[in-house]
């Protein structure tokens, strides 16, 4: 469709070029602003019509932008490019109309690639579904590290037009790109990049997993260096098999195992490089302890493992690996360890919004009380329930479409223990994890991991997550 065409406007004069905007938000408004700076005749169509939108209107009006709230669904007549912010659905009615005029379309990410100048930086692009900020911290972490002028920017909340064309200068950029934006990138080509992992996720955008796993894919075209996969996830090495690249663009596996020729992996406790060696057949460079992962749960190594890789495919010395990893701190509600109370451990991750990084989750600890619930976006409950029986003492479940889950775990772990909280009130959260206190025994972890979105009964899974440490601190105080 309209978003595959590419159309010749690398180095164009965009003086008079009527470009479209679909979307205002955080992608919309500064590509209006860019757009209408570098002299063309903008203007910008907005499904949703409340303050917010308001508001971003008359900001952009003040600048001379035509802004339509509330019609996103009609081409604007002598539209010649639409930019497009990365969630508005491939089926809107306002690309079929951009499809049947010849008209291109492009996200945001296309437009900063496009208006890279000569001297750009490089970039080294993370995509996947679960674990992609917290690489891309890492992976700026690690170059920051090597002395290297870098930023991690992207779907991370740093504008990547921002990095683009702002004044400060980058050796290297660390971006991270959801499928969404590599879906309106079709001209994008990375230094070298890596697909961490593939589950079902946003499939009601995408329409199947067939399409998604090819979005997801783009990142790998044209790549330079390398393409870095997960070995335990045979979808990401089929994606780079499929992949056209430059020639002498390496395929690069990472693995929790001993590696082998080109891969890194782990070996008695120390991560190691098979890959950006001499004679890789025979040798191995050690690049850091897993103690110097934080935090060092499996799936987190995992994400070290690939930052790893694309730093070393950028040249970057192994220790500035261990530097960068021992220097790395996770953002909040990433398997963050709120406290012990009573030989327990109460650990948030609300993060995990999904199946694919509960059960992520879930393989860290051995034995859990499992906090879980909200809404399931379409997803089922089945094989994670199955995969992760073993591991739990209880279950205590929340929100909207927590049924479903009560449902799985009745099917594959009948003797686990639930706690159904129909509750949705502000004091749900502390229910939960006075249930599960009740439920644990020293040893035991107290593990939010949803696999649920958040917004049944928070504003986000940050509110989630914080509700889940007051609560915990709370029952610390009641405790002591």
């Amino acid at each position: 469709m309209g978003g595959r065409q590419v159309t010749d406007w690398q180095g164009s004069d965009w003086a008079g070029r009527h470009v479209t905007v679909a979307g205002l938000g955080v992608s919309g408004l500064p590509a209006a602003k860019v757009l209408h700076g570098l002299g063309a005749v903008v203007t910008v169509v907005n499904d949703g019509d409340d303050d917010r939108a308001r508001a971003q209107a008359e900001e952009l009006q003040a600048l001379g932008v035509t802004v339509r709230i509330g019609d996103g669904a009609t081409l604007p007549e002598g539209t010649e490019l639409i930019v497009t912010a990365p969630g508005w659905r491939p089926d809107k009615p306002l690309f079929a109309a951009a499809e049947a005029a010849g008209v291109p379309v492009w996200g945001d990410v296309e437009l900063a690639w496009r208006l890279r100048g000569p001297d750009a930086p490089p970039w080294l692009a993370v995509t996947g579904t679960n674990g992609k900020t917290t690489t891309v911290q890492m992976l700026a972490s690690i170059l920051k590290a090597a002395g290297l002028r870098t930023a991690a920017v992207g779907n991370i909340g740093v504008s990547l037009l921002d990095a683009v064309l702002g004044d400060e200068t980058y050796d290297v950029l660390a971006v991270e790109l959801s499928s969404y934006q590599l879906h309106w990138a079709p001209s994008l080509r990375a230094h070298s990049a890596a697909v961490l992992n593939l589950a079902p996720d946003h499939l009601d955008w995408h329409g199947s997993m067939e399409a998604y796993a090819t979005d997801k894919g783009r990142i790998y075209e044209g790549n330079r260096i390398a393409c870095v996969y997960n070995t335990a996830d045979k979808a990401t090495e089929d994606l780079v098999r499929e992949a056209d690249v430059e020639e002498g663009c390496r395929a690069i596996g990472f693995t929790l195992g001993t590696p082998g020729p080109s891969q890194l992996g782990v070996v008695d406790g120390i991560l190691v490089d098979r890959a950006f060696v001499e004679n890789r057949q025979k040798n191995a460079q050690e690049l850091a302890h897993v103690s110097d992962v934080n935090p060092p749960a499996p799936h987190n190594i995992a994400n070290a493992l690939a930052a790893a890789a694309l730093a070393r495919a950028y040249g970057v010395p192994a220790q500035a690996v261990r530097d960068g990893l021992r220097a790395f701190t996770p953002d909040a509600h990433r398997i963050a360890h709120v406290a012990d109370i009573d030989q327990v451990a109460y650990v948030d991750d609300s993060k995990a919004t999904n199946t694919h990084a509960a059960e992520a989750s879930l393989a860290a600890y051995p034995s859990i009380v499992w906090i879980a619930g909200g809404l399931a976006k379409g997803a089922t409950f089945d094989e994670l329930v199955a995969k992760s029986a073993k591991r739990l003492r209880g279950a205590v479940l929340i929100g909207a479409d927590r049924a479903l889950i009560r449902e799985a775990l009745a099917r594959h772990a009948p003797e686990v223990p639930v706690v159904d909280l129909e509750r949705t009130d502000t004091g749900a959260m502390l229910a939960a994890v006075r249930e599960a206190a009740r439920i644990a025994r020293a040893g035991d972890t107290v593990l939010l991991a949803p696999a649920c979105a958040s917004m049944d009964m928070f504003v986000n899974y940050n509110q989630r997550g914080d509700a889940f440490a007051d609560a915990v601190r709370e029952l610390g105080s009641a405790s002591a």
